[in-house]
């Protein structure tokens, strides 16, 4: 009993919290150039007319010209000077914004890393303390920046994208909008000087401006946004008490680049299905810290934080057997699909000689839960 009045006290609390958080609305596009910037711009110029407080925290132009006469004559708040390596660089003025308190703030590029000695480390950090300040934020950001879709971008472009939001900062936004553009109306903007200066263009053309991989680039974008208005509805909308609730769990090693992707994977499907899901790492004798390598300790860690960043609750449980750790907690959060990577052999090979899998599938089989094997 007493455990129920705190939860109904917990979610009473959660809903004050929500009521007094700003707004946040993220404009998504596939590639620089399709018009974000612009976008936000021309809503600034409509949120004025209609006597809004708008001013823009930051925005960058990127020297295009339409993009830069729809800043002149905005509120702008000064950025922030930082002496950094010998040279004067500015940032966003985090504070400045809190103090001023207006009702809606433009913040550009989502995903940019922070001049070290910031406050924050990341940009996204900068906009959910404004957000918690109750100030209204109008953000943008590329679909190759978001984490969970790292090596989706990577298979496609041949770029490993350094700088990523985590996908929960996405699910915090209460609107989401794609800017669309088919590849040749992208590419006729780039080739026409829209997007970069004219000594980048060719380079741009070579590279990242193909028209398959801004077509690839523009299928994650909208399946994004889609998934983003089911998981709205599925928030919104009554729902079938009769339903089955999805709980997914992704096991992994402390071998690093298995373990990146079947987090990453995992929490695609989580984000599709809009469910809780969690991270099990199982520390056999041979993994303990005095036996494991400082180098996969390291990578152990690293992914526990990426993990975290995408929504999961890592847990972490020392057993020789790693089938009944996974079995204990299947039945102990009811977890209803697993999560596994490929394994190095032949798959067929795998299961007829090793008992952990045998005993998984076993098991798993004669329950309601779903076994997936990432490629």
């Amino acid at each position: 009993m007493d455990q129920e009045k705190q939860n109904n006290a917990q979610h009473f609390l959660d809903l004050i919290q929500k009521s007094r958080r700003g707004k946040f609305k993220i404009y998504i596009g596939m590639s620089a150039g399709v018009g974000k910037t612009y976008r936000m711009l021309q809503e600034t110029q409509t949120l004025l007319k209609k006597g809004i407080d708008v001013k823009i925290g930051y925005i960058e132009t990127h020297n295009r010209k339409e993009t830069h006469e729809l800043v002149n004559g905005l509120p702008v708040i000064p950025r922030r000077s930082i002496f950094y390596k010998g040279k004067n660089l500015e940032e966003m003025d985090v504070q400045a914004i809190i103090n001023l308190r207006p009702e809606v703030v433009i913040v550009d590029e989502l995903a940019h890393t922070n001049i070290e000695g910031s406050k924050n480390e990341k940009r996204w950090q900068d906009v959910l303390e404004i957000l918690d300040a109750g100030i209204n934020v109008i953000s943008a950001v590329n679909i190759q920046h978001i984490e969970s879709l790292n090596e989706d971008v990577k298979r496609i472009t041949g770029i490993d994208v350094k700088e990523r939001i985590p996908d929960n900062v996405l699910r915090l936004a209460d609107e989401v909008v794609n800017i669309d553009l088919t590849s040749e109306e992208l590419i006729n903007r780039l080739k026409e000087g829209k997007i970069y200066i004219e000594d980048k263009i060719q380079r741009a053309l070579n590279n990242f401006f193909k028209a398959d991989q801004i077509l690839q680039l523009r299928e994650l974008a909208l399946k994004e946004v889609a998934s983003q208005v089911f998981r709205k509805v599925e928030n919104e909308v009554p729902k079938n008490p009769n339903a089955r609730h999805e709980k997914l769990l992704a096991c992994i090693s402390s071998n690093d680049k298995t373990a990146k992707i079947v987090i990453r994977k995992t929490a695609r499907l989580a984000s599709y299905y809009n469910s809780v899901w969690f991270v099990l790492y199982v520390e056999t004798p041979k993994e303990s810290n005095t036996k494991i390598p400082l180098d996969k300790q390291r990578h152990l860690i690293n992914n526990f934080k990426l993990a975290t960043q995408l929504g999961a609750e890592v847990i972490k449980k020392k057993e020789s057997k790693i089938t009944e750790a996974i079995l204990e907690l299947v039945e102990q959060k009811q977890i209803t699909t697993v999560c596994i990577g490929k394994p190095h052999l032949n798959l067929f090979k795998v299961i007829l000689s090793t008992t952990i899998f045998n005993k998984l599938l076993n098991k798993l089989s004669s329950s309601k839960v779903d076994l997936i094997i990432l490629s």
